[in-house]
């Protein structure tokens, strides 16, 4: 049964550019131009009339992108809740200016070990995490650590959790990995069992859904679960709208000005209802989407991930912006 009918999340591509070379993801690959602050106004203007209540300035690596206080600002001012997510690399430099701005702000962090973090990024990056986490409380913020669970770095939990999230009352976030377009990989058996064990734990957040729905072989395009096209509003930076997602996305349209009539349209319509049929959505476990599918529509999955969003936001204090809009 369908909850919410509305769009409720934003992914806003500020860049495809990024300074780092992540080895499970091929984004920094893209040439890409910078999004523009006039189609920022526009479009957040119409997904307020759309319903959505989160924006993601994401990338890329979004610090790249000057001007990104300015739109964090315009998001905040119009009522969204923000979220940004960094490498870190540009946060000691540029963090200052988005003090205040951010409801969910995200360091990543794939180990606790320097040389096995900055090797998984391809950059070295693992002491600007931990700088920014320091800077980041000393200007009022409460960061999260966002820690990529493989297979291979699922054992590391417990030290990152010990010695980074605690210490500093951090909520650690545990992102499992995803395959598409060959990159990335699906989690073993052992490490599920080991990311639900966690998720009971004080200051870990692990939704209890993407581990359900892993082990149920995925999104099955006869019966889909994702709703990524109905739930999330994907732009790019060439200001187009990408439909039914950016991973398997079918079509760019160019936005011009109307994002509000563009997503109602015939064509982004039929486009619609191809989300989770598609022959690459059979087997998809890509969190992008699911997280905002599971919160749309009344199934097993809404109720396995009630639990870990409604911790997550009241320790984040979000909740408080949800019921007011």
């Amino acid at each position: 049964m369908r909850l919410i009918r509305k769009p409720v999340l934003c992914n806003y591509y500020v860049t495809y550019r990024c300074n780092a070379k992540c080895s499970f993801c091929d984004i920094w690959e893209k040439p890409s131009p910078y999004i523009t602050e006039e189609n920022v106004r526009e479009n957040l203007r119409d997904m307020k009339k759309m319903g959505v209540k989160v924006i993601d300035f994401t990338g890329g690596e979004p610090l790249l992108h000057r001007e990104l206080h300015v739109f964090l600002r315009i998001a905040k001012e119009m009522g969204f809740i923000t979220t940004v997510t960094t490498n870190a690399l540009l946060y000691p430099k540029y963090g200052e200016r988005l003090r205040g701005l951010i409801d969910m702000l995200h360091f990543s962090l794939d180990s606790p070990v320097r040389e096995e973090h900055n090797a998984s990024r391809g950059v070295a990056c693992f002491d600007h995490v931990m700088e920014s986490l320091e800077l980041a409380k000393s200007w009022g913020e409460r960061p999260d650590i966002l820690f990529t669970v493989s297979s291979e770095n699922v054992q590391q939990i417990k030290q990152v959790y010990e010695e980074i999230s605690l210490p500093r009352n951090l909520m650690l976030i545990l992102n499992p990995l995803f395959e598409y377009n060959d990159h990335g990989a699906n989690l073993a058996q052992t490490a599920l069992d080991e990311l639900e064990a966690w998720g009971k734990k004080r200051l870990v957040y692990i939704n209890k859904g993407f581990i359900d729905l892993r082990r149920d072989g995925g999104n099955h395009v006869d019966k889909p679960v994702c709703k990524a096209a109905s739930s999330t509003v994907v732009i790019t930076p060439e200001n187009k709208l990408i439909l039914p997602c950016y991973h398997l996305g079918e079509k760019e349209l160019p936005i011009d000005g109307s994002l509000y009539d563009l997503y109602y349209s015939d064509e982004a319509e039929e486009i619609k209802k191809l989300e989770g049929k598609l022959p690459a959505c059979e087997g998809c476990v890509i969190n992008c989407y699911m997280q905002p599918s599971f919160a749309v529509e009344l199934n097993k999955y809404w109720f396995s991930a009630l639990p870990s969003t409604l911790k997550y936001n009241w320790e984040k204090g979000t909740w408080k912006t949800l019921v007011s809009s």
